[in-house]
């Protein structure tokens, strides 16, 4: 493993781009049109299909182009594409996704909180945020959600919305009136939102502050953490911050990985952060847990390419132990179908440098397919057993 101090980060991150704020883009902030007020049911369906579709199968892959205003669904088995499942028309620059129970997928968009039918592959709904982000733009930097999660029960989304230039909120929606009943302030650019087990407390973590901020679902209380394990020196041109949590089934510690070095395993209740070794020296973004307590981290690739290794898809047992599976080229998130055999790695990524699809990587073998799909997919499903109600 390369120890590397954070002199020789800083100075490796001035060599490669001195004039970038943090994971920065070269598509920038363009303005998009502004959203039409009223919900579009607008879907694309497979030529000369019809009518209602048949129900969306078990297994599909929801994937959000951040590129475009959509969110494909994809047969993974197919290897070709959206194999004629088609793609919604969601909003601009939709960012993370949420599947719940009754086969809902919500999607945070830069105009609001998308709901998607999975079965009839309609948008059902667009909830406006009640936080002012400034005009609807596209980029890295755009305001709008971000990283969204549901309740245990289903009766409540959360989705971190950025503030470009200022410090993020936490909107709370209620799932069965469709609006936005609660906004809490958090960090600033809440990547990620995760929930508790037992839906107690939420959790957005926050890009560009260097932190957890730590919700109560109770009393709407906040606490704030710091997770930053090479210091904050830099500040928003650092590198060296938080992108993606994952919340271990066994203790419901919070677990984020950064430059394929360290992994920060945080107590919610008392904000101890320990650091534990990784291996897999890449800058490091999407992570998620197996039901198992594995850990699957998306390698995006080097900061300074001629110290840093390429992408990779690292899996972490819980004593610890890892294997590096490389992958080729940049990818943001990762997604696990329902048997945990198999990894689903989007290749959209935020900064530059994305290309447009998945990479679908065997665990068992470590065999990787490339998938062409979507508009710079950045977030993925998998839609779940079972059949959603009225299917």
């Amino acid at each position: 493993m390369n120890r590397r101090s954070l002199g020789s980060r800083l100075a490796a991150l001035a060599a490669v781009t001195a004039a970038l704020a943090g994971c920065a883009s070269d598509d920038g902030d363009d303005a998009a049109p502004p959203a039409s007020a009223a919900p579009s049911t607008a879907s694309s369906r497979p030529p000369g299909s019809g009518g209602t579709p048949a129900r969306t199968p078990d297994g599909t892959l929801l994937v959000t182009d951040f590129g475009a205003d959509t969110v494909t669904f994809v047969d993974p088995a197919a290897r070709d594409g959206a194999a004629g499942l088609g793609s919604v028309r969601v909003g601009t620059a939709p960012y993370g996704i949420a599947l719940g129970a009754d086969g809902t997928a919500w999607v945070a968009t830069a105009e609001g909180v998308a709901a998607v039918d999975t079965r009839t592959r309609e948008r059902t709904a667009l909830i406006p945020y009640r936080t002012d982000t400034g005009p609807v733009t596209t980029g890295e930097y755009r305001g709008g959600g971000m990283g969204i999660a549901l309740s245990p029960d289903g009766g409540r989304v959360y989705v971190g919305v950025n503030v470009p230039g200022g410090n993020g909120t936490l909107e709370v929606v209620d799932t069965r009136r469709r609006e936005v009943t609660r906004v809490v302030p958090v960090g600033r650019r809440p990547f990620d939102v995760d929930v508790s087990h037992d839906g107690r407390q939420v959790y957005a973590t926050n890009h560009d502050s260097f932190d957890v901020t730590v919700v109560g679902t109770g009393d709407w209380t906040t606490r704030r953490i710091e997770v930053a394990p090479y210091g904050t020196e830099g500040g928003l041109g650092s590198w060296l911050k938080p992108h993606y949590t994952a919340v271990r089934p066994s203790d419901g510690a919070l677990l984020l990985p950064f430059e394929g070095e360290r992994l920060a395993v945080v107590d919610p209740g008392t904000g101890r952060v320990r650091i534990e070794d990784m291996t897999a020296n890449t800058h490091q973004h999407g992570v998620t847990a197996g039901a198992d307590g594995t850990l699957y981290v998306v390698g995006t690739g080097p900061i300074d390419p001629s110290r840093d290794d390429g992408p990779s898809l690292t899996v972490r047992t819980p004593d610890g132990g890892e294997r590096i599976i490389p992958l080729d080229g940049p990818h943001e998130t990762v997604a696990l179908s329902a048997d945990g055999r198999t990894a689903y790695v989007t290749g959209g990524f935020t900064r530059a440098g994305s290309w447009d699809g998945l990479s679908v990587v065997d665990l068992g073998s470590g065999g990787v397919t490339r998938l062409p799909v979507g508009e710079r997919p950045l977030a993925v499903a998998v839609l779940g057993e079972g059949a959603p109600p009225g299917a």
